[in-house]
């Protein structure tokens, strides 16, 4: 079963490599969204195994976006991670304790992303 993952990030740079790791790397469809509202929108109309998703965006942020996802029927069990530069031990608790499955930090290694993903995600290693 090949993984589909949502990135849901405001910078396009971000999104391509994080798409290429993804897809290169961990044999996973990766699924691009630029705005919370988009990614939204992807997570309710298509399958979704993770989301991977950025804190700092405007109009929604982050935190915003995985509120609205935990709200609806049809989203609330995709596990999501943050990626974010907000790495301070006061923000990756905060994180965690409005029930996200997991943190990851900017900047971040492209070469170990899809293994700290599927150790988040409890899946099975990448070769």
């Amino acid at each position: 079963m090949t993984r589909r993952i949502l990135v849901i990030d405001d910078e396009e740079r971000i999104r391509v490599v994080v798409q290429v790791c993804l897809e290169e790397l961990a044999g996973w469809n990766v699924v691009l969204a630029e705005s919370g509202e988009e990614g939204i929108a992807y997570a309710k109309a298509e399958e979704i195994d993770a989301i991977l998703l950025d804190v700092s965006m405007p109009d929604l942020d982050g935190v915003e976006v995985f509120r609205l996802l935990q709200s609806d029927a049809t989203t609330c069990n995709i596990p999501v991670i943050l990626l974010t530069a907000k790495t301070s031990r006061h923000d990756r608790a905060s994180f965690i304790a409005v029930g996200v499955t997991g943190v990851l930090a900017k900047p971040f290694d492209a070469l170990t992303l899809p293994h700290q993903i599927a150790e988040i995600l409890g899946w099975a290693p990448i070769p």
